[in-house]
């Protein structure tokens, strides 16, 4: 005989461990970012930071000269994509050494409560015969 599965309850739980698992482990993560260090590097490319401006710079010229110009929004978009793909690029995340107790608790909290929250999220409905 099946029991009943109480979805609320189960969604909670699976939320309240995921929360859980992910503030624990995010208390162990330190991250730099060096954008404006001087120097951030795209693959064998190195580029000064500033340099990434001037995309966005010239976007912005050629949308204050022709304001219904598709070039100038175009310009516009690549240098802040630009600039968020540096910054993206110049950022470092470094996990101190943790115990493999530790890392067994974070994977249970964080993949068991996504586990029981994507399991009633997607879950079939029920027939209401």
């Amino acid at each position: 005989m099946k029991r009943e599965r109480n979805e609320l309850i189960e969604f909670l739980g699976g939320a309240a461990m995921l929360s859980a698992g992910l503030y624990l482990f995010c208390n162990k993560v330190t991250v730099t970012t060096g954008f404006f260090a001087g120097r951030i590097r795209f693959g064998d490319v190195d580029v000064a930071s500033g340099i990434t401006i001037i995309p966005l710079i010239i976007g912005i010229v050629l949308i204050f000269l022709n304001p219904d110009a598709f070039l100038g929004k175009l310009v516009t978009a690549l240098g802040f994509l630009v600039i968020i793909a540096a910054i993206i690029a110049s950022t470092h995340f470094y996990l101190p050494k943790i115990t493999l107790f530790e890392w067994i608790v974070y994977l249970v909290l964080i993949f068991g409560g996504l586990a029981l929250v994507v399991r009633v999220l997607f879950a079939k409905p029920k027939d209401e015969n």
